[in-house]
């Protein structure tokens, strides 16, 4: 999924961080559809782990900062589904040091990844920008 400018919020650093978001999952899909070894393709899998990880930490922690800013009225509901995709992904974290890097697990997180990026910032982050613009514009 490539990253379209009809995706942004109209919030500099979070938009920043959704382009960073599309562009890593876009080239993780990427990895996993090539040809080639299994064996290959762990280096960009663990890598992108590594990334949601961090991602969910910070990234979300600035959009909730920016949601409590601007008085956005979502602000627990969106919370709820961050927390909840967090979990998600630690979960994930958890079965691939428990159980390895299975080529199965990893087409599950891919999806979930994909999900996210059509379910969440291409659709619930834009209500952020619509109460943005309603206020009359960039509240940063």
């Amino acid at each position: 999924m490539i990253w379209k400018e009809k995706y942004k919020i109209g919030v500099p650093l979070i938009d920043q961080q959704h382009k960073e978001l599309f562009h890593r999952v876009e080239d993780f899909v990427v990895i996993l559809r090539s040809d080639g070894a299994w064996e290959e393709k762990l280096a960009k899998v663990k890598s992108t782990m590594e990334f949601m990880k961090d991602y969910v930490v910070v990234h979300f922690h600035d959009e909730e900062e920016y949601q409590k800013k601007v008085d956005y009225p979502g602000r627990e509901m969106h919370k709820k589904i961050h927390t909840d995709f967090a979990a998600e992904v630690l979960e994930f974290a958890r079965k691939f040091s428990d159980e390895g890097y299975d080529e199965d697990l990893v087409q599950k997180f891919a999806g979930k990844l994909l999900a996210w990026l059509i379910n969440h910032v291409a659709a619930e982050d834009q209500r952020i920008g619509r109460w943005v613009e309603s206020l009359g514009g960039e509240q940063a």
